[in-house]
C-alpha cells in the first residue's frame, strides 16, 4: 500500500511517500480502506519529535481517518464489511497512523459515518470535533444560556466549539484575524465575532458578556494563554478550559482567580477513554444529522502531498501565518 511515513523525527522534509506492507487486522481490529485523512497540530509535534510518540520506524503519520471497512477481525462486534466509519486517536501510544491507503484500527476507536457525510468531512471533523465536544460537555458541563468564548472561531477546534455551543443554546463569542475569518465565524452561528487585532477587543467582550454576568466558559486554544486577561473577563464560578500551550508558563493571578470561585481545567483529547470518546462521537453524529454541525475543510490535497500539508500546518500553528481556515484534508 502507499503510505506517508517517517524513518526519523525532524522537519516536514523527513516525510516519505512510498510503499509499505498492508496491515492485517488483529482479532479486535478492522481493516479500513482509507477515504480521507486530516492534519492536526499534534501530528506535526510527533513528526518533529517534540512529542515522543514515534517509537518504531518506519512510522506512519496521522491521527484522523474516514473510510470503509474492508475486513474485520474475529472478535469484532460493532462493524461489518462495507460499513463506513471515522475515527481519531491513531498514531498514538504505539497505534498505527492513518496516512495510508489502509489502516488497521481497534474497533473501540471507530464510529459510524452518518448518512450524507463525506469521508472528507468525517476526517476533517474527527480530532477537532471530539476535542470540542469533550471539552464543552464532559469537562466543562456547558449549559444553555451561558456565554462561551473561544479564540479562533474559523479554525479547527474553534469552528467546532462555535457550532456545538450554539446548538446547545449558549451565547458564543469568538475572534478572528481577518474579515474573511469573522465572516466564517458569523456563518457558523457566533453571536459576536471580533478582530483580535482591534485595540478595544476586551471592551467589546465586556460590553457583550456583562449583561449575562460575564463569560461563564472560556475555551483556550492559544499556545500562549493570557490568564491575567482571561480571569478579568470571567463571570463568578466560570470555567477556563486549557487545551493548548504545551510549553507555556503563564502567570496565574491567584487573588482574582480564587475570589471569583473560578475553575481551571486541563484537557487533552487523547486522554479520554474509548467510552468517553464514543459518547462524544455519538453526539457529533447526531448534530450532523440535525444539520447543527459541519466540519470545516480549508483545503484538500492528495496523500502524496503529506510533507507539504505538514509545512502548511506548521506555518499556521507555530509561525501564525494566518493562511489556513478549517482543516487540511488529504485523499489517498
Amino acid at each position: 500500500m502507499k503510505a506517508a511515513f517517517i524513518r526519523e523525527t525532524g522537519s516536514p522534509s523527513v516525510i516519505e511517500f512510498g510503499d509499505l506492507p498492508t496491515p492485517s487486522p488483529r482479532a479486535n481490529e478492522v481493516l479500513i480502506k482509507v477515504g480521507a485523512v486530516s492534519v492536526n497540530p499534534i501530528d506535526t509535534y510527533i513528526r518533529a519529535g517534540a512529542v515522543a510518540m514515534a517509537s518504531r520506524f518506519p512510522y506512519i503519520i496521522g491521527c484522523d481517518l474516514a473510510g470503509t471497512v474492508e475486513q474485520v477481525g474475529s472478535e469484532v462486534k460493532r462493524f461489518a464489511i462495507g460499513d463506513r466509519v471515522w475515527g481519531s486517536n491513531q498514531g498514538l501510544f504505539g497505534r498505527q497512523g492513518t496516512f495510508a491507503e489502509f489502516a488497521a484500527v481497534d474497533e473501540r476507536w471507530l464510529y459510524r459515518t452518518p448518512k450524507g457525510m463525506s469521508d472528507e468531512e468525517a476526517a476533517a471533523g474527527a480530532l477537532v470535533g471530539l476535542t470540542a465536544h469533550m471539552g464543552l460537555f464532559q469537562h466543562a458541563d456547558l449549559h444553555p444560556g451561558e456565554v462561551v468564548f473561544v479564540n479562533g472561531g474559523a479554525g479547527g477546534v474553534g469552528s467546532c466549539v462555535v457550532q456545538l455551543a450554539k446548538a446547545t443554546g449558549a451565547f458564543v463569542v469568538t475572534t478572528g484575524g481577518s474579515d474573511e475569518s469573522l465572516k466564517i465565524c458569523k456563518s457558523l452561528g457566533a453571536d459576536l465575532a471580533l478582530n483580535y487585532n482591534a485595540p478595544n477587543v476586551d471592551d467589546q467582550l465586556r460590553a457583550f458578556s456583562l449583561p449575562h454576568g460575564g463569560i461563564q466558559l472560556w475555551i483556550e486554544t492559544q499556545r500562549e494563554p493570557t490568564l491575567d486577561r482571561t480571569i478579568s473577563l470571567m463571570a463568578p464560578r466560570g470555567r477556563i478550559v486549557l487545551m493548548a500551550g504545551r510549553q507555556a508558563r503563564p502567570e496565574l493571578p491567584v487573588g482574582p482567580f480564587y475570589v471569583k470561585d473560578l475553575r481551571l481545567i486541563g484537557f487533552a483529547m487523547f486522554n479520554g477513554t474509548p467510552e468517553e470518546q464514543r459518547q462524544a462521537a455519538d453526539g457529533l453524529n447526531a448534530l450532523y444529522e440535525l444539520n447543527r454541525w459541519r466540519p470545516q475543510i480549508g483545503m484538500t490535497m492528495p496523500l502524496s502531498d503529506a510533507a507539504r500539508s505538514h509545512q502548511i500546518q506548521e506555518d499556521n500553528t507555530l509561525n501564525k501565518q494566518g493562511s489556513l481556515r478549517g482543516k487540511i484534508v488529504l485523499v489517498p
